[in-house]
């Protein structure tokens, strides 16, 4: 299980505070189901807030909590139940928020985005014409992409996928019973039970290379349940501690690999190339990466993959003798 984070418990507090002031005398088990947490979780979260309270209190400005009966009451309370009034970077940010999620392809009711966006635009004032040329990348995606995914999640419907695996390099084919269709960090995926690994998983849209909605049930089984989206960072893209650890140097043309691959780190050195770091367990599809962008890069280290791919240009090269202006050029390539 994934340790949280300082910022993810401060958030459940804020949110914990006011729902418990308007619920006096609530089970604590009831609270722990609604916030999706143990009620362990939830008395050491009270417990803590016995030293909260607002700046310069005195002692007898501390919330006070009591729980032992099995019910929850909370005094002392009440500034921090009041709702919360948005500065203006925050109102500006949620208004690019909503515009690029208005900006999404195959998004069916808008009304809501609508409302939430002029009320927005309403209360900043001459102040919301500064986010007018903010704009959002979002992955570019075919609409039809999107849709059918959104009806096979609606729909309960099994899709079949294309997929590449950029870890390998490798296309496969998968049966997926869908689960829902999100956005991380610019990029749309399917989170879904897939057959194929007989494991919940999850799929990053631009690298679908083709789909169909089939003809049968999609449910996804019992154990699969959506993950915390704050976790995926962590529990999707973190490598076994057995990967190699491999750093490429990228030139500018080049540097599409460190948003098209899972990298550790990305740096631009001064000569404008790009040193990405990466862990892999299988070297092969990084061989034949580095083939493939044919000197535009260089393999830092390992020595192992360093060697593999200067000497597998070379037995590629030695196989044309004859063609003209290939001597020499097995250097750049490792």
């Amino acid at each position: 299980m994934a340790v949280e984070s300082a910022t993810q418990r401060l958030a459940r507090l804020l949110q914990l505070v006011p729902w418990l002031v308007n619920r006096q005398g609530i089970d604590i088990e009831q609270a722990a189901a609604e916030f999706g947490v143990s009620r362990a979780q939830i008395e050491s979260d009270l417990a803590l807030l016995f030293m909260c309270g607002t700046p310069g209190h005195m002692p007898d400005d501390l919330i006070e909590a009591e729980w032992e009966q099995g019910r929850v009451f909370l005094r002392n309370a009440e500034t921090i139940a009041r709702p919360l009034r948005l500065g203006v970077d925050e109102a500006l940010a949620l208004i690019v928020g909503l515009r690029t999620l208005g900006d999404v392809p195959g998004l069916g009711d808008r009304d809501a985005i609508d409302r939430a966006l002029a009320k927005l635009v309403e209360a900043t004032g001459d102040a919301s014409a500064a986010s007018a040329n903010i704009q959002v990348r979002l992955a570019d995606l075919p609409a039809a992409l999107l849709a059918d995914l959104r009806g096979a999640v609606r729909d309960h419907r099994r899709v079949h996928l294309r997929y590449l695996v950029a870890s390998r390099d490798e296309t496969t084919e998968r049966d997926v019973d869908p689960m829902r269709v999100l956005s991380i960090d610019g990029h749309w995926y399917l989170e879904g039970w897939c057959h194929r690994a007989q494991d919940q998983r999850l799929f990053r849209l631009d690298r679908v290379e083709s789909w169909q909605v089939l003809d049968e049930d999609g449910t996804p089984p019992p154990e699969a349940a959506p993950r915390d989206v704050a976790s995926f960072n962590a529990e999707v893209f973190t490598s076994g501690p057995e990967d190699i650890v491999v750093t490429l140097a990228l030139q500018p043309h080049a540097a599409w690999v460190a948003d098209y691959y899972p990298v550790e780190s990305a740096q631009v050195m001064p000569d404008g190339s790009v040193r990405v770091r990466l862990r892999t367990a299988d070297l092969t599809w990084l061989r034949q990466l580095v083939w493939r962008l044919s000197g535009a890069a260089r393999v830092i280290e390992p020595e192992q993959l360093r060697d593999d791919v200067s000497c597998g240009a070379t037995e590629a090269l030695a196989q044309y003798p004859d063609l003209p202006g290939l001597a020499g050029t097995t250097g750049d390539v490792g």
